[in-house]
């Protein structure tokens, strides 16, 4: 059975952002089991393209289900900016890019638990085409890349 995590209902403290503004929680599905059998370990859909604001929200949720995330890489294709760091609340969140990397890919590390890879929703992606994607991607089946799975299903939508 996959975790659908949205910390908006689980009641937990949103964070404040570097801005002071507050952090909305992160909306997510991971994949059953420690890593997921499929393509990807789990989905996140983040509200924004701005990765200092919604990064803290993500590594927070995942320190519970996954451990101490350390490290994230993406691809700099679809953010406004990649920042080399992040400030968390208690601790420092490395961010790195490369432009090989499937752009709706994002990729954690943990200095203890390994690495998961996660689908990236795009933000302006309708609630009907993310829950779509994130039960396909999420699942044990999923065999797609992420650009491939997001192209599939703007097919399916006409898009």
């Amino acid at each position: 059975m996959k975790t659908t995590i949205d910390l908006n209902t689980s009641g937990t403290t949103e964070l404040p952002a570097p801005s002071g503004d507050r952090v909305q929680p992160a909306r997510l599905t991971l994949a059953p089991g420690a890593h997921g059998t499929g393509a990807f370990d789990g989905v996140w859909w983040p509200r924004s393209r701005d990765l200092a604001r919604e990064l803290p929200a993500l590594a927070v949720a995942m320190d519970l289900p996954w451990g101490r995330i350390t490290n994230v890489l993406v691809n700099p294709t679809h953010w406004a900016a990649v920042p080399r760091k992040v400030q968390l609340p208690d601790r420092m969140l490395h961010v790195g890019w490369f432009a090989e990397q499937d752009p709706h890919k994002l990729i954690l590390r943990s200095y203890t638990t390994g690495r998961w890879d996660l689908l990236v929703i795009p933000p302006e992606t309708s609630p009907a085409m993310a829950a779509r994607l994130m039960a396909r991607a999420a699942g044990p089946d999923s065999v797609l890349s992420a650009s491939a799975l997001i192209a599939t299903e703007r097919e399916r939508d006409g898009e």
